[in-house]
């Protein structure tokens, strides 16, 4: 085993529900989900303690058709089933890859997942475990960012890793401009006044007010989230 150490012990690491699609229209794709328990594998391997909240979109977007004029809190609810599903995915393809996963849903549904209970999350997670947080908050109205950003403020994380189809924040759209550049760190006000979006408000806020440092990095990067977790000069820091 390396001798390295790692810059944080317990981290809280967001994905999106689209990353697992690949390049599907929507579902999972299984190359993509097994490359990525992958990197958590190398990340676990150095004695971070790894907790996930997951997206639904790669699942609702089958369905998104279905939903429009629906009443906001039951297409909430949907989506918050579509991460239990991914989060059951996640947890399968974390246990054929020799982790031990625990999915925790903030709904009820005790027959497919235990519930999230604090303790019991703290509990696992120092037994080196990965926690997954399913359903979001358990609320409508609330994003999985901001679910990501209360469960990191909860199990006492150091860091949320906000992982994205990007390799960090940019001055503008790199893809339209080619002069735009990539901001090694950047504080929590001046990525709000540039309106830079990196999160919804509510998870931004609430970072913010508890000093939970985000760091936003591609997953689609080999190696990224190792590095990261290792300190180095990898996607944006964004502080306090």
């Amino acid at each position: 085993m390396s001798d390295v150490k790692p810059a944080y012990k317990r981290i809280l690491l967001k994905l999106s529900g689209e990353a697992l699609m690949g390049d599907d229209q929507f579902g999972i794709n299984r190359d993509t989900i097994v490359r990525m328990v992958d990197e958590i594998v190398g990340v676990t391997a150095l004695g971070v303690q790894v907790a996930v909240v997951i997206g639904g979109g790669n699942i609702f977007r089958g369905v998104a058709g279905g939903s429009v004029g629906m009443d906001r809190a039951t297409a909430d609810y949907m989506g918050m089933l579509a991460t239990v599903m991914n989060s059951l995915a996640l947890g399968d393809t974390m246990n054929k890859a020799g982790l031990t996963a625990r999915v925790m849903s903030a709904i009820a549904i005790e027959q497919v997942v235990e519930p999230y209970v604090r303790p019991k999350a703290l509990q696992y997670l120092e037994e080196g475990k990965v926690v997954i947080f399913a359903a979001g908050t358990g609320n409508p109205f609330f994003t999985t960012d901001t679910a990501a950003a209360l469960r990191g403020a909860e199990i006492g994380a150091e860091i949320v890793l906000k992982a994205t189809k990007v390799d960090g924040v940019y001055s503008a759209d790199p893809k339209k401009d080619p002069s735009a550049t990539r901001y090694s760190k950047i504080s929590f006000d001046d990525a709000i006044s540039q309106n830079l979006g990196i999160m919804d408000a509510t998870a931004f806020a609430l970072c913010r007010d508890q000093k939970l440092p985000v760091k936003v990095f591609s997953i689609f990067k080999h190696g990224a989230l190792k590095r990261v977790v290792l300190g180095e000069d990898e996607g944006t820091l964004v502080h306090a």
